[in-house]
């Protein structure tokens, strides 16, 4: 069954809950391969000290591992925000119109023909379109060369 036929099914299709749902099916997973993949490094010897110490699971995933994974963090954010700001087909398909994202926009106004000799407005939408990207981009950026010089100090 496709997405779309899901989601009419449901109820969520033309919502964001809908829109929000596809994008979790979609990249949980890479998320998923980015953690799983770099908590298997993190030496147990943390752990196990912090529990000496008398911290609980929840206590030594928050003081420890949590501090840890923001890098890994930061980078499945940038990548996760670049796919589903520049998706278009799924919006396309699964929103049908109803609602509006930027991408599904630019596609719909450089598509149109209407401003066709006007490339000026359509790079300048352009433009304000990639600013979100370029704000995450900014201060995930901190947190990606935090973690790799923490890294570097062990």
């Amino acid at each position: 069954m496709t997405v779309v036929l899901l989601l009419r099914q449901l109820g969520l299709a033309g919502t964001v809950i809908g829109m929000i749902c596809v994008y979790l099916g979609i990249y949980l997973s890479t998320v998923i391969f980015f953690v799983t993949g770099f908590v298997r490094t993190i030496p147990v010897a943390l752990e196990e000290a912090a529990q000496i110490d008398g911290a609980g699971p929840l206590l030594v995933f928050r003081r420890v591992v949590l501090p840890l994974l923001r890098p890994v963090l930061a980078t499945a954010t940038i990548l996760i925000c670049l796919y589903v700001w520049n998706d278009v087909f799924y919006a396309f398909f699964v929103v049908g119109g109803r609602l509006d994202t930027l991408p599904l926009n630019l596609f719909r106004v450089a598509s149109a023909g209407l401003y066709l000799n006007n490339w000026h407005l359509i790079f300048a939408y352009v433009i304000l379109m990639s600013l979100p990207l370029v704000v995450v981009f900014a201060v995930a950026q901190r947190r990606i060369i935090s973690g790799i010089t923490g890294g570097a100090v062990k």
